[in-house]
C-alpha cells in the first residue's frame, strides 16, 4: 500500500500476507507510524489497494464496484471506532439498529435482545448518546456492530476513549462475543493488556509483519513491544 507518487512516496504496507480464521480474536499491534490502522482500513475495504488483494470470506475486495463494496461492509462487516460513531439524536435502540435500518432490514429480536442483556445496555435503550457514560456509548457501538451478524468485525484502538473498568467490561464482551457466538474480531491496538485478550498477536514494524504469538499475557506483549521500539 502505497500513499504520494515519486519521491514523496510512502510504502505504508509492505508484502504483508494474513489470514484470519472465523472464530479467532487478533490484535494488531505495532509502533506508531506501522501502518495498524492502514491495514485495518484496507481489510474493511475502506482504503483502495495500490496492489496485493484482500478477501472477505470467497469475496475478492478489489472486485467490487463502489455500490457492491458498501453493500457488502453493511452486511457482512461491523465496525468499533475509538470515536463511538454514535448519531445523537438517535436513541441506543435506534443507533443499534441504524445498519440493518439504512439496509431496509430489522433485527433478529432474540438475538438483539441477547447482544443487548449481555452488553447490559436493557435499561439504557431509550437514552440519547449525551446521556450515556464513554463505556455506555462503546457499548452500544459494540452492539451495533454485532447485530447484523456480520462476517468479521474490526476494531480500531476499541477502549482507547476509555477508563479501565470500562475498556475491561468492552473487551471481556469481545471475547465472549469470540467464545460463544463464534465471532470473529480483528483489532488494532496500542494497550498490552487490551491485546492479552486476543488469541493472536500480530506485530507491525514499518509496514511489515515482524512477529506473531499466540495469547499472551500483557508483560509479554510488551516484551515484544519494546524489542520493535514501541
Amino acid at each position: 500500500m502505497v500513499f504520494g507518487h515519486g519521491d514523496a512516496s510512502v510504502r505504508a504496507l509492505d508484502g504483508i500476507s494474513l489470514d484470519f480464521a472465523q472464530g479467532h480474536f487478533t490484535a494488531i499491534m505495532g509502533p506508531s507510524g506501522s501502518g495498524k490502522s492502514t491495514l485495518l482500513h484496507c481489510l474493511a475495504g475502506l482504503d483502495t489497494l495500490t496492489s496485493g488483494q484482500v478477501w472477505i470470506g470467497d469475496v475478492e475486495l478489489g472486485s467490487l464496484s463502489e455500490k457492491q463494496l458498501t453493500l457488502l461492509r453493511r452486511e457482512r462487516v461491523g465496525f468499533i471506532f475509538q470515536s463511538f460513531n454514535l448519531v445523537p439524536t438517535l436513541n441506543a435502540a435506534d443507533n443499534i439498529a441504524l445498519p440493518l435500518a439504512i439496509a431496509g432490514r430489522k433485527p433478529e429480536s432474540d438475538w438483539y435482545s441477547q447482544v443487548v442483556d449481555v452488553l447490559g445496555l436493557a435499561d439504557r435503550l431509550h437514552h440519547r448518546p449525551s446521556e450515556l457514560s464513554g463505556g455506555q456509548q462503546q457499548r452500544v457501538a459494540a452492539a451495533r456492530a454485532l447485530v447484523s451478524r456480520p462476517a468479521i468485525i474490526f476494531a480500531d484502538e476499541p477502549s482507547g476513549n476509555l477508563d479501565s473498568h470500562a475498556s475491561g467490561e468492552l473487551l471481556a464482551f469481545l471475547r465472549r462475543a469470540v467464545d460463544e457466538f463464534d465471532q470473529t474480531i480483528v483489532m488494532v491496538t496500542h494497550d498490552a493488556t487490551a491485546a492479552a485478550y486476543a488469541d493472536r498477536i500480530v506485530f507491525l514494524a514499518d509496514g511489515r509483519v515482524v512477529r506473531n504469538i499466540g495469547r499472551s499475557d500483557a508483560e509479554a506483549i510488551l516484551d515484544v513491544m519494546k524489542t520493535l521500539g514501541g
